[in-house]
Order: structure tokens, then C-alpha cells, then sequence
């Protein structure tokens, strides 16, 4: 079964930036669609960006033009960098391999001043 560990959140002010990496314990990672997730407490998982396996992505309107996912195959990670920041990006960050169902544990990202 694979696992997926996620770090790099922390706090940061307002505009600032921070990147967070999930790291996947299998090599066959290359061949999945990957995913990052957000929540916040007492609202449902939110989907905020997607990278397929040939590299293409998708996000969520509120973060596009901010946030950057990308994936580095020989390291078996995918990463989330994200820039200006604001208080409403502040949640537990996932990464899931979708076609799996396999989640991270999070990661907390908050920002604030």
C-alpha cells in the first residue's frame, strides 16, 4: 500500500509564500494523477490542484494565478508552492492519489499577521 507524507506547512503572514511536499512511498507514484486538498473545520475537503501524470494541471478559481503544483517523478513528490497567501487559504493541506483513495496525513497551513 502506498503512503503519502505531506510537510512544509507552518505560519505565514499575509502575501507571503510557503511550499508544501507530499512524498509518495512507491516509485510506480509517476503513473498517478495527483491531487491537493484543503479543509478547513466544519466545511468538506476542497479540491485546489490537480497534476496528471503527463504534467498537465488544474486549479481551483480562488488560488489560480497563486498556487503552483508540479511533481518531480525521481524524487516521488508532488508539490503545492504558493504565493501571496491570505487568511482564507488557511487549512489542513492533503495530497491524494485519486484513483487509489489514498490520502496524506495534512499539513497545517496558517495565515495570519
Amino acid at each position: 500500500q502506498v503512503q503519502l507524507v505531506e510537510s512544509g506547512g507552518g505560519l505565514v503572514q499575509p502575501g507571503g509564500s510557503l511550499k508544501l511536499s507530499c512524498v509518495a512511498s512507491q516509485s510506480m507514484f509517476r503513473l498517478y494523477t495527483m491531487n491537493w486538498y484543503r479543509q478547513t473545520p466544519g466545511k468538506q475537503r476542497e479540491l485546489v490542484a490537480t497534476i496528471t501524470s503527463g504534467g498537465s494541471t488544474n486549479y481551483v478559481d480562488s488560488v489560480k494565478g497563486r498556487f503552483t503544483i508540479s511533481r518531480d517523478n525521481a524524487k516521488n513528490t508532488v508539490y503545492l508552492q504558493m504565493n501571496n497567501l491570505k487568511p482564507e487559504d488557511t487549512a489542513v493541506y492533503y495530497c491524494k492519489i485519486p484513483i487509489l483513495g489514498v490520502w496524506g496525513q495534512g499539513t497545517q497551513v496558517t495565515v495570519s499577521s
